[in-house]
């Protein structure tokens, strides 16, 4: 879906999974120092919106998701996952309730697929699934940068800011009174520094809740009754995960930024070493400079130098080994 603010001054179309939005508009740094510094906003309408309506709706996600949901107070946010039955990261959410509705955005195009596993788990509960991806577009607000939301707008409040769920129509006047616009690299790169995970990015086919951090911030660990819960607990009580999130600081000097799935090694080894783990998103940063996010094996010394590709990288801990 492709969003009208494409067609602002300076607009670069982003690629990839961000296809359908701008990457940036002309300023990457700028846009990134308006974000920090608490205004603007970030076009995120490629972006899937679902709603989960009916009396059972809290309840029934309670059963499916990782977290406590099911005595969520209006106008909480929060996020959950979705797992298979061995405990790998299927869907992400981001949702709030709104005391009538469940609104949740997810990664851009895998709403359908999500909807049709809710469809298939409603059985006798009274709920009604929606895709509202037409009708409705994500936008992302730095913490604090406009105190009044236009009436009729649900909001996701989170630590990193506001998640507006807007009518896609008023999209392009929202942008007029409340930008600057951004693009999501900006987004990123705050993203990458803040170390939170994306799926898609962060995650594979193998990936479990504590390699990326989610335990605690999507996983409730007090809670069972959800598909692969007993590879939750196990991990948590009885053994370690297999790799780590890691945070990288890369060399300056190097041009291109290594891509999702350069091979991380160790320095000492050189770039024919053996493989230890993968980037998943590098950005570059208005202050920290190149940076990325990587996925590691768990027995990676916390201190030992990297290489990224042929880019020397030191790491910072996200998730203890």
């Amino acid at each position: 879906m492709k969003s009208p603010l494409l067609s602002l001054p300076g607009a670069v179309p982003a690629e990839g999974r961000d296809e359908g939005v701008a990457a940036h508009y002309g300023d990457l740094f700028r846009e990134q120092r308006a974000l920090a510094d608490g205004t603007g906003l970030v076009d995120l309408s490629h972006r899937g919106v679902i709603t989960v309506t009916g009396s059972d709706r809290l309840a029934w996600l309670h059963l499916l998701l990782t977290q406590h949901v099911s005595e969520l107070a209006p106008g909480q946010a929060t996020e959950a996952l979705i797992l298979s039955a061995h405990g790998h990261i299927e869907h992400a959410l981001c949702l709030v309730d709104d005391g009538e509705t469940v609104w949740a955005h997810v990664e851009p195009g895998t709403q359908g697929e999500l909807i049709a596993y809710l469809e298939s788990m409603k059985f006798f509960y009274r709920v009604e699934v929606a895709d509202r991806t037409e009708d409705f577009a994500v936008v992302h607000l730095p913490a604090g940068s406009i105190e009044e939301v236009p009436e009729g707008v649900t909001v996701l409040e989170a630590p990193h800011g506001r998640d507006l769920f807007l009518p896609r129509a008023g999209l392009e006047k929202f942008a007029a009174e409340h930008g600057p616009v951004a693009g999501v690299l900006a987004y990123e790169a705050l993203r990458v520094e803040a170390h939170r995970p994306r799926l898609g990015f962060e995650t594979d086919h193998r990936t479990i809740p504590h390699e990326l951090g989610w335990i605690g911030t999507a996983v409730h660990l007090q809670k069972g009754c959800y598909r692969g819960q007993e590879t939750v607990a196990r991990v948590q009580n009885l053994g370690k995960p297999p790799r780590r999130l890691v945070f990288l600081h890369l060399d300056g000097s190097d041009v291109l930024l290594p891509g999702h799935g350069t091979p991380v090694r160790l320095a000492s080894d050189g770039a024919e070493g053996r493989q230890l783990g993968f980037i998943t998103t590098s950005a570059r940063h208005h202050e920290l400079g190149p940076i990325a996010l990587a996925l590691v094996k768990r027995n990676v010394a916390v201190d030992a130098e990297l290489l990224a590709g042929d880019t020397a990288a030191a790491q910072e801990t996200v998730v203890e080994p």
